[in-house]
């Protein structure tokens, strides 16, 4: 949640001093033109631009480890493809990236550890190629489908 009064420009600005360190990833900001949303305040946007400032601000400062909370929430189908092509580039780079998502098949193509709760429980933690093999499945939401059909959900 950011300040509703604060335009886009003082909301990342504000995150830049409290940072106390240069901007280094530019790659979102200009993917989804940032620039032309500077003046713009907060309370204006709709949910899929706030979501691609959150997105932004995620990967700006270069971090080692990224934690997403349903990141294409709200996204149109191009700034999708642009975060997760960015996603994919960055654990490319070695990154860690920990993805809460609804939206399973948007993580078919670079997730490899699935894990899954449930109500707060854990149900199951594994790899994406073992949760295939394991529901005879080529799809991440077909295999988490079986097994909630199923009720197959232990470790």
């Amino acid at each position: 949640q950011y300040p509703e009064n604060m335009s886009t420009k003082q909301v990342l600005d504000m995150i830049k001093d409290i940072r106390k360190q240069p901007q280094t990833d530019s790659d979102l900001y200009q993917a989804f033109g940032v620039d032309k949303l500077l003046e713009k305040r907060m309370a204006t946007l709709s949910g899929g631009t706030r979501q691609k400032v959150s997105a932004c601000i995620a990967f700006m400062f270069d971090p080692k480890v990224l934690i997403l909370d349903e990141p294409t929430a709200g996204l149109d189908p191009l700034s999708t493809e642009i975060l997760k092509d960015k996603i994919k580039k960055e654990i490319g780079r070695g990154k860690l990236i920990i993805i809460s998502s609804h939206v399973l098949s948007d993580l078919d193509e670079f997730v490899s550890q699935i894990v899954f709760l449930q109500e707060g429980e854990l149900k199951f933690h594994k790899s994406l190629q073992q949760l295939k093999e394991d529901t005879c499945t080529e799809k991440l939401s077909k295999a988490i489908a079986y097994l909630m059909q199923n009720r197959d959900l232990s470790n």
